[in-house]
């Protein structure tokens, strides 16, 4: 376990402040283990992936986080069923169906990070969700590692509702059958279709606000005359207006700073409030 670990160096943006505990656990049990060991000393803790949706403030976050980077295996259960662990990267998944001669979810090949927080924002793309393909998932629920239907869970358009203190663990998908060179036209036209769209050429966090229902966000940015404009190191990208970049020497604080001058002017002149899809953590 790390102590007084710089964020920074862990999400994408490449900015935050340091967490007072970073740990990795090898696997449930030890994950378990941990939880165990942090309730006993009433060390507060937050699960991570890889930082991709992730904007932590600049004093950092106190306690601990959880990385599952670890986790990160794939299983062929039965017919047009695959588990594959939080850790796993996206992409790593839809090779892995693809190989089975299964698809449904090659929309999620360019979108970076790791199934946990795919899962976790109901991620997708060209109007599909992650969830929707989603027959149940592994959570570490109260100590206990379960599995629920997704008829028992809260979901919908970048949302997925869980209990305080619930961890994914795994999402088991039920895909369908699908010929390879099929899934690999899909890939392709993801991957340049974000290559062209999305390679913003700066640390960024993907998509940083929610689309407003009816509503492109990056059309009501540009509306406001927003593109382009800068705090500090944190620019609004010219490529893409719903990237916010680190041009270079941003902090979280200039994040924030210019998500607000971005919602504002968008209000102004739409009357529309957005609201981010990054997930805003640590010390105010």
């Amino acid at each position: 376990m790390l102590q007084h670990e710089p964020m920074s160096l862990h999400t994408s943006l490449k900015v935050g402040g340091p967490a007072d505990f970073y740990a990795i656990p090898e696997d449930a049990e030890d994950l378990q283990r941990l939880l165990s060991w942090l309730r006993n000393r009433n060390i507060q803790w937050m699960p991570a992936g890889r930082g991709y949706n992730l904007l932590v403030r600049d004093k950092g976050i106190r306690g601990a986080v959880i990385s599952l980077e670890r986790f990160d295996h794939i299983t062929a259960i039965e017919g047009t069923l695959i588990k594959a662990e939080a850790g796993v990267e996206n992409l790593a998944v839809v090779r892995f169906a693809q190989r089975l001669g299964l698809g449904g979810i090659g929309f999620i090949s360019g979108i970076p990070g790791t199934i946990g927080g795919a899962i976790k924002m109901n991620a997708g793309a060209y109007g599909m969700g992650l969830l929707e393909r989603t027959d149940r998932l592994t959570l570490l629920r109260n100590g206990i590692v379960s599995d629920f239907r997704m008829d028992e869970l809260d979901y919908g358009y970048r949302h997925l509702k869980l209990d305080d203190g619930d961890i994914v663990l795994a999402a088991t998908f039920r895909l369908e059958e699908r010929e390879s060179p099929y899934t690999e036209d899909e890939i392709r036209k993801d991957l340049e279709l974000r290559r062209t769209k999305h390679n913003v050429g700066h640390p960024s966090a993907g998509s940083f606000f929610k689309n407003p229902q009816g509503h492109a966000a990056w059309r009501l940015i540009d509306a406001a005359g927003m593109r382009g404009a800068k705090v500090g190191g944190a620019e609004v990208s010219e490529v893409h207006s719903n990237f916010l970049v680190n041009t270079g020497g941003a902090t979280a604080a200039d994040f924030l700073s210019l998500a607000v001058m971005v919602k504002n002017a968008v209000f102004e002149t739409s009357g529309v409030t957005l609201e981010e899809e990054v997930r805003i953590v640590g010390e105010a």
